[in-house]
């Protein structure tokens, strides 16, 4: 093992860009980092490697043949996107370079999947990554190339025979479950907010696996307006039993912001310490059973200067084994930064004040009149009994 943990970077990732006044505006990427760099992340046991573009062989692992060369042909002429493929929507408008910004995206991921399989280090984070809405034929919720599941495929091309993937954005990982839907090796969950009243409309627990993969998809069903107690009751509720029972040699999360309370595009009310406690919390499970193989990526978040930078920034620092205090004060410089390219005020401390609690599954007791234990519950009803384990 020759370093603790790398974070994937090259500036070229702010070149993913839909344009003014989309949401998913890359200059949470370049904030981030610069906080990261503020922090001094980048120095010490943290590597920071910029992988290469994935190219095509890579791209094929999940995505078709033909949705590679519609994005490509976009990419030449975002003047020629009709909508085919999911390409030049609102949601995912075309823009000049979209195949490169996207291939370049994924292979950071990518490369940080190899890095830590083959031992280079424990952890690898790239918080550019986590793009979980892309499906094999088409783009889907701000997502071209889904480079959560290319990582995973990866591994499994490497010799991996179990791969676990966790996602905590607020919105359903659909595009890494529609990708290793009938694939025993992979088990994919989600924690996410309701279908009912989010897209994309699916992860209900009901989604279990294809034929020959039952119980391998896990969906978390999670009430609009849930805060810090119901959301962590529900991780610890799903995420580590289910962990002990797959035993992954690897683990790959994904770590969207949006489940913050400040999210102008969903509604869950999560702070920023919840936050830094479920990545903690996939940190010590990356090591309780996958022998510390733990693959960090971002995801959503719209809350561009309060929330991302900051809840990314701890998810770098804790895969650095150099945790932030959430009291500590945000570097001046950080902040200067911030208000010289948004015009916006920076927030002054690494935490929103918070100090999360929750009660235990287990031990807490089920309440049958409370709707995130009915979710927790209809979870583990639908696909512990496939890990025998009983609901």
């Amino acid at each position: 093992m020759s370093g603790r943990a790398q974070l994937m970077w090259d500036e070229a990732v702010t070149g993913y860009d839909f344009g003014p006044g989309h949401p998913m505006d890359p200059v949470r990427l370049a904030l981030t980092m610069r906080l990261v760099e503020a922090y001094e992340l980048d120095r010490g046991p943290l590597k920071v490697v910029a992988a290469k573009p994935a190219g095509d062989s890579t791209l094929r692992l999940v995505h078709r043949e033909d949705y590679i060369e519609a994005v490509r042909r976009v990419s030449a002429d975002p003047d020629s996107a009709d909508g085919a493929y999911g390409l030049g929507t609102p949601d995912d408008p075309a823009f000049a370079g979209m195949h490169e910004a996207s291939a370049l995206i994924a292979g950071q991921s990518v490369g940080a999947a190899e890095a830590v399989w083959h031992g280079d280090v424990l952890h690898a984070v790239n918080f550019a990554g986590g793009l979980h809405h892309a499906m094999p034929g088409g783009a889907s919720g701000f997502c071209i190339y889904n480079d959560a599941a290319l990582a995973v495929a990866r591994l499994l091309e490497l010799g991996a025979e179990r791969v676990a993937y966790v996602d905590v954005d607020v919105h359903h990982g659909d595009g890494v479950q529609a990708a290793f839907w009938e694939d025993p090796r992979v088990l994919t969950i989600s924690l996410h907010e309701h279908p009912r009243t989010l897209f994309p409309q699916t992860g209900w627990p009901e989604e279990t696996g294809g034929e020959g993969a039952e119980g391998s998809a896990v969906n978390v069903a999670l009430p609009a307006g849930t805060g810090d107690g119901g959301w962590l009751r529900a991780f610890h509720s799903v995420v580590p039993e289910l962990l002990a029972a797959f035993r992954p040699q690897a683990l790959v999360t994904q770590h969207g912001a949006d489940t913050h309370f400040e999210d102008p595009l969903a509604h869950l009310a999560v702070s920023l310490d919840a936050q830094r406690v479920v990545a903690e919390s996939c940190h010590a499970l990356a090591h309780e059973h996958a022998e510390g193989r733990w693959v960090a990526l971002g995801g959503g978040g719209y809350e561009v200067v309060d929330v991302v930078p900051r809840s990314w920034t701890h998810l770098t620092a804790i895969a650095a084994g150099r945790p932030i205090d959430p009291a500590s004060m945000v570097p001046s410089s950080w902040r200067h930064e911030v208000f010289r390219r948004t015009r916006q005020l920076a927030p002054q401390r690494m935490t929103d004040g918070r100090t999360p609690v929750w009660r235990d599954f287990a031990e807490g007791g089920y309440d049958p009149a409370d709707r995130l234990d009915q979710a927790v519950l209809a979870t583990r009803r639908a696909v512990f009994p496939a890990h025998g384990l009983l609901p």
